[in-house]
């Protein structure tokens, strides 16, 4: 009977979880000597305990009856908050972009493109502009990834100026070595006033490192995806603009193909003579 009654129904443990999180929220009031410790702590208390009543109240469960995913959609301020730009000015180029919504609110990821070489003496390559999704957190400085395993194609809402782009997928490694690996693919845009649904299959992402593409190719960690980027990088000076509805992916079950690239073996052993 005891045990019985120590079972918590789903009513009695959102009620204890709220009382949480307003304890968690209330604590970060301290006196000034422990603020630090003691209000990041309540600050991280208060996240978890909001995680798990979101995790109580909306489990997700939408991939067990949708096969496709809205990652972002930019149709007002607040969603451009997502993302951020990063252009060749980090290394003393001449590049600009901006991430603005526009008369369609809609995303625009625009901005001039410049290949003059800083005169540094270092500096070999210039002229890129990057949208970036940020890195978000969960409590206690947790990554938040996308999970996007289940599915087989990448997919986007776009209206180009007829220039190429790249698509970057940034993934969580194991190792500190691999920080700088990303998986990329062509973003091909019609110019024009008409938008463009394009969709790629995650088997067709390449690994590079730093800009190089790798001659041993590997198929990207999607249980694991850190942030989803946007590079203009056609070495064109000039404007550019494009319009961006939202992401997604999405399962296709008649795609079969697994990796669209060869893939090697390091260091192959010489196969033996049957004798």
């Amino acid at each position: 009977m005891f045990a019985a009654r120590a079972v918590w129904s789903p009513r009695t443990r959102t009620h204890l979880l709220r009382h949480l999180l307003n304890v968690g929220i209330k604590s970060s009031v301290v006196p000034s000597c422990h603020m630090s410790f003691i209000g990041d702590l309540g600050y991280n208390i208060g996240l978890l305990a909001k995680e798990m009543i979101e995790k109580v109240k909306s489990p997700d469960l939408a991939i067990l009856t949708n096969r496709s995913k809205t990652l972002f959609e930019f149709k007002e301020l607040e969603s451009l908050e997502s993302c951020l730009v990063a252009t060749d000015q980090d290394i003393g180029g001449k590049s600009t972009a901006q991430f603005t919504l526009s008369k369609n609110n809609k995303g625009l990821f625009h901005g001039t493109l410049c290949t003059e070489v800083p005169r540094d003496g270092e500096t070999e390559y210039s002229g890129y502009c990057t949208l970036k999704t940020k890195q978000m957190y969960r409590s206690f400085n947790r990554k938040i990834q996308h999970d996007l395993s289940p599915f087989n194609m990448f997919k986007m809402r776009v209206r180009g100026d007829g220039r190429s782009y790249m698509i970057n997928l940034l993934t969580e490694s194991y190792f500190s070595n691999n920080k700088d690996d990303m998986w990329n693919y062509f973003l091909f845009t019609k110019g024009g006033p008409y938008w463009q649904d394009v969709t790629i299959p995650f088997s067709k992402f390449f690994l590079s490192h730093r800009g190089r593409i790798q001659d041993r190719q590997a198929f990207a960690d999607l249980e694991r995806v850190n942030a989803i980027a946007i590079t203009m990088a056609d070495g064109i000076n000039g404007d550019f603009a494009l319009e961006i509805d939202h992401i997604s992916v999405d399962f296709d079950p008649t795609h079969k193909e697994e990796f669209a690239y060869e893939l090697y073996e390091r260091n192959p052993r010489p196969k033996q003579k049957k004798r």
